[in-house]
């Protein structure tokens, strides 16, 4: 069941709390409130897939199989999933500002040890201390942004933050391989490590603090919202949709679609990677794009599920074309898979809406939970089936890119009738 919004200020208001009748300027908006956070979410998102570059590379270092490969980049997604729960209560416990620099500073410590490692369990462990790191990257975002917008704000910001993680996977892309090629991936690493830890200073020092009414002071408060979330209609409405979709999107963008480049498009390591990088400014164009026309769209009366609805079953059929190798250009077949792949994520700001400013962490990390465990199974499924499938020299043949794919979409399409069936807007 919906609970109404709350969204008053706390009284009395600290320094950094606008009070209700004099909203932050956009200065302060941009400054404070959402480039600090979209910073994090930058290198987030270079970490997140890196991989796509870094696969290859390390397989043939470390002397592993696909699956090796995929427990790598899935222990990030595992490691994500185990601390959404905590993440979400200390979000509304802590606020956005403290979990973000701590988990920040896990993050650069994980990236100088995956610097270090030698071998697949230590290079696992050192992704894991990513994942589990850069897990409020996001989600302390968009409580940040319910904390200080006003909610029918909130589909824009979140698109254009998730806009500056299109702009991590450009840097992740042509870049990660030219700094590859020219210090090594160890030394990449240990300067993503060194900017993390800037980022994270920049966080607590600039970032401003604010409360939302009803809050929650002890765990038995934080417990009994969580109680909600999970019985409610609304979150078990998009839940199975979301994180099929999203992980598809994840799993495939962070490690698979690379080796899809190689084995169906036929393109070399330096034309994959900038096939990426087109995706990367495919990513951010859609998710400016679909934040500014839900935002829109939301003022005439159009909700949010619709339009994220309308989005994710574009996405799903742009998998289906990867599944059966579609005869068309390579780089237009990644623009499109960027461009609709952050559709699933218009359905966390529906799904703030519908519950209180209180709770904004625990409702987005619920979702989380769920959708970074699957996207961490989900690489290793994948990975089980291309190897069925060798062609003998390294790669995968069409057959198992579609049953990985192709399969996958099918799972999809059936949350989607899911979707519609028990949707409330």
């Amino acid at each position: 069941m919906s609970r109404p919004d709350n969204r008053a200020a706390p009284s009395p208001p600290s320094r950094d709390t606008a009070p209700p009748d004099a909203p932050p300027g956009l200065l302060f908006v941009v400054g404070r409130v959402f480039l600090p956070f979209a910073l994090g979410y930058f290198l987030s998102y270079m970490y997140r897939t890196a991989n796509a570059v870094l696969g290859p590379v390390l397989g043939r270092e470390l002397g592993i199989d696909a699956a090796a490969v995929g427990l790598l980049t899935g222990a990030y997604f595992f490691a994500f999933a185990g601390v959404q729960i905590p993440l979400g209560m200390a979000l509304d416990r802590y606020g956005p500002r403290r979990t973000q620099t701590a988990l920040l500073a896990v993050a650069a410590a994980g990236a100088f040890l995956f610097g270090l490692g030698g071998d697949t369990l230590s290079l696992a462990l050192a992704r894991a201390l990513i994942g589990a790191g850069v897990s409020g990257c996001l989600l302390a975002s968009f409580k940040i942004f319910a904390l200080w917008l006003p909610k029918q704000k909130l589909p824009l910001a979140n698109g254009l933050l998730l806009a500056c993680g299109g702009a991590g996977v450009m840097a992740s892309s042509s870049p990660v391989q030219a700094a590859v090629e020219a210090i090594g991936w160890r030394d990449l690493f240990h300067l993503l490590a060194a900017a993390t830890a800037a980022v994270a200073a920049v966080v607590f020092l600039v970032a401003p603090e604010r409360r939302a009414e009803g809050e929650p002071r002890d765990l038995a408060g934080q417990i009994r919202g969580l109680a909600l979330i999970f019985r409610s209609r609304p979150f078990w409405s998009v839940a199975p949709l979301v994180m099929t979709a999203q992980a598809a999107w994840m799993s495939t963008q962070a490690l698979w679609f690379g080796p899809w480049l190689r084995d169906i498009a036929g393109l070399d390591a330096g034309r994959a990677a900038d096939a990426l990088f087109i995706g990367g400014v495919a990513m951010v164009l859609g998710y400016a794009s679909l934040g500014w026309l839900t935002e829109r769209l939301s003022r005439v009366g159009v909700r949010v599920g619709a339009v994220a609805g309308v989005a994710t079953a574009v996405f799903i059929g742009v998998q289906v074309l990867l599944a059966t190798s579609a005869p068309l250009p390579a780089w237009m077949l990644t623009a499109a898979f960027a461009y609709t792949g952050g559709a699933p994520t218009l359905f966390y700001a529906g799904l703030t809406q519908k519950f209180p400013v209180a709770m904004a962490g625990r409702v987005n990390t619920s979702l989380a939970l769920f959708t970074f465990a699957l996207a961490g199974l989900l690489q290793l499924a994948m990975g089980a089936v291309l190897d069925v499938f060798p062609t003998g020299d390294g790669g995968y043949t069409g057959a198992g890119y579609l049953v990985a794919f192709g399969g996958w979409a099918a799972v999809q399409t059936t949350c989607f009738v899911w979707f519609l069936l028990r949707r409330d807007g």
